[in-house]
């Protein structure tokens, strides 16, 4: 972990904590090629194989049935159950009001009608993570945005557990929800399966949903065979702290998304030196009581703490593009104005990142890996389209005809003048 003062830092460490994982794709990508080749020709087949070889269990059919479901019910504990459903009601609360604010368009401009109308994309394939722990949250995060759009399909993909059964919390998720179909598969064979389908999963419009950097390489492969939200993983946070920061908050948040994957990239921006030696002894402190220590020892690898004055944090902050950005100072909506690139924003010491991750209300698939310089995080326009038209009668066809005549001859077009010129005759 650097910790070094950011006017301090060279060059190439500034390169490595804002480029992270960037050289990991390049190295993975021999790997993920040949799995989603295998997938497109073989189909199922290789989602045998490639479930078998990497999560060490073989699976027949990989489509959840309502056996299975109900199963989860009954070994889950209520208060889970109770959780799900109230966290879907805060999702579902704010996605809506997004929806709101999406309409269809009808106006008019010298006698010509224009408008859009907006339309759900069709096939929608949420990638649900599991390996290291699984994600019920997740579920509702991908799938919530798409009920309220008004997609017509939604399928999850999402690792079988050792017992070759999906994860109980999630089948419970999505079962709660109300999606298409679940399916126990998983990792780069997952999304081969979604973006070219097989005999048993339907190849969908969308794929949605964070993952690993196999994962999130493969989305990034497929793009055009599908669409796809972003590159979202491995998971990202950028902390603001001043010196009216508390440094065990500051620790435990560090440490609560260094434990989500060894990639995990975590950094800490604060206006004092002796906070930041305060906040680094935090965080060793609160690894050697964690549950997930190997992860967070490896995910350091990847951080670091930088002190410099508030513009200069936020100027850092502003480089880096966060996935999440907490900002605990003591005027964060002041600093918040200034930030121009981050995926989701936390403001003061009450706001912690888990609760965007869970039940706030905003979306937790967020960009990583700079792309909030330019993408927003999931919500319901990701799963929606505007269909443009036009509508212009002979007198409106006329006023514009010299314009699109003279444009279109220009371009060498002459086909595209004569449809023009012919309707005026």
């Amino acid at each position: 972990m650097i910790i070094k003062k950011i006017k301090e830092l060279t060059k190439e460490e500034e390169e490595k904590i804002i480029n992270r994982n960037k050289a990991n794709f390049e190295e993975i990508l021999p790997t993920v090629m040949e799995i989603l080749k295998d997938v497109k020709e073989k189909g199922d087949e290789a989602l045998k194989y490639y479930t078998k070889k990497f999560d060490g269990v073989e699976i027949e059919d990989f489509k959840v049935t309502d056996e299975e479901i109900e199963e989860a019910y009954n070994s889950v504990d209520y208060k889970v159950v109770e959780a799900i459903e109230r966290a879907k009601e805060n999702i579902y609360f704010f996605h809506k009001k997004q929806m709101e604010q999406i309409k269809d368009l009808n106006v008019e401009n010298n006698g010509i009608i224009l408008g859009q109308v907006v339309r759900a994309i069709e096939k929608v394939g949420c990638y649900v993570p599991g390996g290291r722990a699984f994600y019920p949250s997740t579920v509702l995060m991908t799938t919530i945005p798409a009920k309220v759009a008004g997609c017509e399909e939604i399928y999850i993909t999402s690792p079988p557990t050792k017992d070759g059964k999906g994860n109980p919390a999630t089948l419970i998720a999505g079962d709660i929800v109300g999606v298409s179909a679940i399916y126990k598969v998983g990792g780069v064979q997952a999304i081969g399966a979604l973006a070219y389908g097989t005999e048993t999963i339907p190849k969908v419009d969308i794929i949605v949903g964070p993952g690993n950097i196999y994962v999130t390489t493969a989305k990034k492969m497929v793009y055009g065979e599908v669409a796809i939200d972003f590159l979202a993983g491995p998971s990202e946070v950028l902390i603001i702290a001043d010196e009216t920061a508390n440094a065990e908050f500051v620790a435990l948040d560090f440490i609560a998304q260094a434990e989500h994957d060894p990639n995990a990239s975590c950094v800490i921006t604060t206006t004092s030196e002796k906070k930041a030696e305060e906040i680094k002894n935090k965080i060793f402190e609160e690894i050697e009581k964690a549950e997930r220590k190997e992860i967070i020892l490896k995910a350091l690898e990847n951080s670091a703490i930088l002190i410099g004055d508030l513009e200069e944090c936020i100027e850092f902050s502003n480089k880096y593009a966060p996935e999440h950005l907490e900002i605990l100072t003591k005027n964060p909506e002041e600093v918040l104005n200034k930030i121009k690139h981050a995926g989701s924003v936390f403001l003061g010491e009450y706001s912690p990142v888990p609760v965007g991750d869970y039940a706030s209300g905003t979306n937790h698939v967020l960009p990583t890996s700079q792309f909030a310089r330019m993408s927003s995080g999931l919500n319901v326009e990701t799963f929606l389209k505007k269909i443009t038209y036009q509508k212009l009668d002979k007198e409106s066809l006329k006023n514009i005809a010299d314009i699109v005549i003279t444009l279109a001859e220009a371009e060498g077009l002459f086909g595209h003048a004569e449809a023009v010129r012919r309707r005026l005759k």
